[in-house]
């Protein structure tokens, strides 16, 4: 999975290839090597959008009946988990009619939830990297060929640390992931990715109540707050809009929207993508919000000159104003719409950094 990253390299950035990309091509030359005794280096595989990218192999080896090949990730300018990883395609011969059969190697998850775009107990290779997978191996043999291919990646269980894969329910290593078989810089669709699956799961395991959190302290207080399972928790890190457009379409009874003070902010601004580069928030207009919460023209005044939001709260505390309320009613106000007509009731919760509850626009459930 992709990490938010605050500073973005200036300069056009190099585009990298995704673990599916990486495990097709694997195991086009695992096939041809298992087949012919020679394996193509670099290999070719074409992907769905129809490009043909050439990959250096990192490792080849022919063991019996077995062949294995491995393929460094590269990534591109992308800060995404996975760069420069191992990922290995072992393939076997199948039986005949068999088709293509997919194993978690060491370093693969293995789906243990529903709601997920493969049923639990299967590898989590998901279906766009087994279409690519297929595709390359009907490139070696044809499309009738059957064959049993296992997936490993180096440390991925290690890595799988650092996603939301356990949370998810894909335990014991990371998901092979990819649609397009690229990596586009910093579009965070890894991030989107896990969004979207986080919901699937929660939906899928009879949730009613889920909870999208900014960062690590939101979620933590947010948890505590309303007793929420881990399942409910959804990091959407700064894709608010992300988030509501896909309950929007997946509709659950009850969401959260937890954030901390400078991105509640933000979002009662206008802002559904609340990351930095997005813009800062407005201390005018968070001014102009606090004199209309009761503030007298000193303490307005006084906040439209603060260096930062945490200040800005800070003054408004000392002079008794409620802007926490103000700022989740203004937030709650911007997601509302994106919502559309959906069943869903909708609540924004502001939290300090140590997790104090400083404003709340409560549902609406009519």
């Amino acid at each position: 999975m992709t990490g938010m990253i605050e500073d973005i390299p200036e300069g056009p950035l190099r585009r990298g290839w995704t673990t599916g990309a990486c495990a097709a091509a694997a195991a086009k030359a695992a096939a041809a090597g298992l087949l012919t005794g020679d394996f193509p280096d670099p290999v070719t595989i074409t992907l769905p959008g129809g490009q043909t990218p050439a990959f250096a192999l990192a490792r080849a080896d022919l063991e019996g009946e077995a062949a294995s090949v491995g393929i460094v990730k590269d990534a591109g300018d992308d800060p995404d988990v996975t760069h420069g990883a191992l990922v290995v395609s072992t393939v076997r011969r199948g039986a005949p009619g068999s088709g293509v059969t997919f194993r978690a190697g060491e370093g693969v998850g293995t789906v243990t939830k529903p709601g997920l775009p493969l049923p639990p107990g299967e590898p989590a290779i998901n279906p766009g990297p087994r279409a690519m997978i297929r595709a390359a191996l009907a490139e070696v043999a044809g499309e009738d060929a059957a064959f049993e291919v296992t997936v490993s990646i180096a440390d991925g269980e290690r890595i799988a640390a650092r996603t939301l894969n356990a949370r998810l329910g894909i335990l014991g290593g990371l998901s092979v992931l990819g649609t397009t078989g690229i990596v586009v810089p910093y579009s965070c669709s890894a991030w989107i990715h896990s969004i979207h699956r986080g919901i699937d799961v929660a939906r899928a395991t009879g949730l009613t109540h889920l909870a999208g959190s900014t960062g690590s302290a939101s979620e933590r207080a947010v948890q505590r707050f309303h007793d929420l399972p881990e399942a409910a928790l959804i990091d959407m890190g700064d894709f608010v809009g992300g988030m509501l457009k896909y309950i929007r379409a997946h509709p659950v009874p009850r969401i959260t929207i937890a954030g901390g003070l400078a991105k509640m902010t933000k979002l009662g601004q206008g802002m559904l993508d609340v990351h930095s580069k997005r813009g800062a928030a407005d201390m005018e207009a968070l001014a102009a919000m606090a004199r209309d919460a009761g503030a007298d023209g000193a303490t307005a005044e006084a906040i439209a000159g603060a260096n930062t939001v945490a200040e800005a709260f800070g003054l408004a505390a000392s002079a008794g104003v409620p802007l926490g309320n103000a700022v989740a009613r203004a937030a709650r106000t911007t997601a509302l719409p994106v919502l559309r007509d959906a069943p869903v009731a909708l609540e924004v919760l502001v939290f300090d950094r140590e997790g104090t509850l400083l404003g709340q626009a409560p549902f609406e459930d009519g």
